[in-house]
């Protein structure tokens, strides 16, 4: 509607133009000119007008505006003003990408001025508008090509920013579900393994409250530990969302010897087993080692019963193993199917590696992951 609006102000006020310079003898088209009348005024009234539909039906409009330009000078009447709205129509035909259409146009309107030209009695004067005609064709027919290019372009570069910033929005959604289980993986490592031993903890404390107190005071002790640990893991967490509390120790292998020493005090006797050389892991790597660790521990406190855990660590050139393996009577059944393990292999897999998990034929359960030694790129 708003192109409309803008086509019916072109056509008012080229008719507006045409009539007025015609009158007032701004131009002159020749030597030999008939006064305006109602044919001419007329042939004006249906030309300028079509220009309302210019966009709409520019095969009618141009044949139109073209027809009545030629009518008009053939009728010798005065002034180029009203080849205007056919110069319009032209130009708006190749704005349109209707480039045949434009230079068919162009051809009649010229054949047929310079064809009325040729078959006068005079030449035309050097001062006469008709000797720019061929020009001004031309140019509406390249100032269309060039308006249509140009359009074409600011519209590819719409679509690219509209793609972009779609692209950016669903890069952010993304980015904002794998925070959402990296928090979720994390809290469940951290807050699972701690409550799981004091789970154990209080247990003890109230089998041996009675009979053995100094035994209920080591479990509460242990009990308190593990709270203050998972506090601490909360704290990490927390931190790591807010950008803040960047002293706060991250979980890594080099935390192992407090998760074999709170398993120990659990009830759980740890064999330690370290291959090769020990070195620093970039970040990620390290955590989920440590996590995998965690989480197989956890399971062993929750589902294995009396077990005896034997952990090994090998560092080799490209690659990180982490065993866990237990003999437990009840870990094949249970730890298999939890949340936890779907979790780590998730990382794993994420990561680069692969994680596998199961019970063992001679009894028990075992954990072997293998990471990348270099972080992802």
């Amino acid at each position: 509607m708003e192109a409309r609006k803008i086509d019916a102000l072109i056509a008012v006020a080229a008719l507006a133009g045409i009539v007025g310079g015609t009158y007032g003898g701004l131009s002159s088209s020749g030597p030999f000119e008939r006064p305006l009348d109602t044919l001419g005024i007329a042939l004006i009234s249906v030309s300028a007008p079509a220009l309302a539909f210019r966009r709409s039906a520019p095969l009618p409009v141009g044949v139109i505006t073209v027809a009545c330009a030629v009518a008009y000078y053939a009728c010798r009447y005065p002034g180029i003003f009203a080849a205007a709205p056919a110069l319009t129509a032209i130009y708006t035909a190749a704005s349109l990408g209707r480039r045949r259409l434009a230079i068919v146009l162009a051809v009649v309107m010229d054949a047929g001025v310079y064809g009325l030209i040729a078959l006068s009695d005079s030449d035309p004067a050097p001062g006469d508008g008709f000797n720019l005609l061929g020009g001004w064709l031309v140019a509406m027919v390249v100032l269309g090509e060039v308006a249509r290019n140009r359009r074409a372009y600011l519209h590819e570069v719409e679509q690219r920013a509209i793609e972009a910033e779609r692209t950016r929005e669903e890069a952010a959604l993304r980015r904002a579900g794998e925070e959402r289980l990296w928090i979720a993986q994390e809290l469940h490592d951290s807050l699972t393994h701690s409550i799981s031993v004091i789970n154990v903890q209080v247990s003890v404390a109230m089998q041996l409250l009675d009979r053995r107190p100094e035994r209920a005071r080591e479990a509460l002790a242990a009990i308190k530990e593990s709270g203050r640990e998972a506090m601490h893991e909360l704290r990490a967490t927390l931190g790591v969302l807010r950008q803040a509390d960047q002293d706060t120790p991250q979980a890594g292998l080099a935390r192992l010897p407090r998760l074999v020493s709170r398993a120990e005090a659990a009830g759980l006797p740890v064999r330690s087993v370290v291959v090769g050389d020990r070195r620093d892991l970039p970040g990620e790597i390290d955590r989920t080692a440590y996590r995998i660790v965690q989480e197989a521990f956890t399971n062993v406190l929750r589902h294995a019963g009396p077990a005896s855990i034997t952990l090994t660590t090998e560092y080799h050139p490209e690659k990180i193993v982490v065993r866990v393996v237990d003999d437990g009577r009840s870990g094949g059944s249970a730890a298999g199917h939890g949340m936890g393990l779907i979790g780590m292999r998730e990382r794993v897999v994420a990561l680069g590696g692969s994680l596998t998990a199961g019970p063992r034929p001679e009894g028990g359960f075992h954990v072997h992951a293998e990471l990348p030694s270099v972080g992802r790129p």
